[in-house]
């Protein structure tokens, strides 16, 4: 299975994610591309089986560096005449939607707008969404908001269980599809 990891981090948060993502893909033998959207300029999506896209949330989106690459690359696709009417699936082409947030005021509900919005990206290319996975991170830079905010004391997460969790579900989601 050829898989790419594209993301966009900013504290890390994100980055030991789509590492913990990277690892459980390469332990079950898959070709792994492993890239960051400042360098994945390139990156043809439809030559993968699986595209994992990860950012963190922000005002519930991606951030702007994340969403134009994400956007850049749809208007390509776009040009291209890819996008379809009717978002007609394409057999093989799956995507996985991994983000990262710290929902100081309302929990996972600031991040989910985020995913789908990324993920009606790849399901207009035909892809299919496997999954949107929302990883609690510490709020860097703020020691309120890492501690007293919806979701209680989040300093160091992702953390080991978190991380362990993401590479087991790594696991289903090519269970599903292999």
């Amino acid at each position: 299975m050829k898989t790419v990891v594209i993301y966009w981090s900013k504290t890390g948060n994100t980055r030991k994610v789509a590492f913990a993502i990277k690892d459980a893909l390469e332990s079950a033998g898959a070709d792994v591309l492993f890239t960051t959207t400042e360098e994945a300029h390139d990156i043809d999506f439809y030559d993968y089986d699986l595209v994992c896209a990860g950012f963190p949330t922000h005002q519930w989106h991606p951030p702007k560096p994340a969403n134009d690459f994400f956007m850049n690359k749809f208007a390509e696709y776009r040009k291209q005449g890819c996008v379809l009417l009717g978002a007609p699936k394409i057999p093989g082409k799956n995507a996985l939607i991994f983000c990262t947030y710290s929902g100081p005021h309302t929990g996972i509900n600031e991040a989910i707008p985020a995913g789908k919005y990324i993920g009606q990206l790849f399901e207009h290319l035909g892809f299919t969404v496997l999954d949107e996975w929302y990883i609690v991170g510490e709020y860097h830079g703020s020691e309120e908001r890492s501690t007293m905010g919806r979701l209680g004391n989040i300093k160091g997460r992702p953390n080991e269980e978190d991380l362990k969790k993401v590479k087991q579900d790594v696991k289903h989601i090519l269970q599903r599809i292999c």
